[in-house]
């Protein structure tokens, strides 16, 4: 599991779309939908219901959103405070 693969989990989490993901990370719908099915795959887990449409998170994808929000956010603080020792 990769840092980046949850970015992009949350981002379709959020925005319950894989289109809305893509354009708000400025990535494409491919890599979107590949990064959120190669962590479903490592997981061997479904993590977002789908139809035509995103129909919502799974039990499995409410925990990791919930869990990954919580992570995102540490590697954030971080990454700014690993930038300002560079100053």
């Amino acid at each position: 599991m990769e840092l980046e693969q949850l970015r992009i989990f949350a981002a379709v989490a959020e925005s319950g779309s894989f289109t809305e993901a893509a354009k708000k990370l400025y990535i494409s719908h491919s890599t979107t939908s590949r990064a959120v099915s190669a962590l479903e795959n490592e997981l061997s887990l479904e993590l977002i219901r789908r139809g035509n449409k995103i129909s919502g998170l799974t039990e499995a994808g409410e925990l990791l959103y919930k869990e990954s929000r919580e992570l995102l956010l540490k590697a954030d603080e971080l990454e700014e405070k690993l930038r300002k020792l560079k100053k």
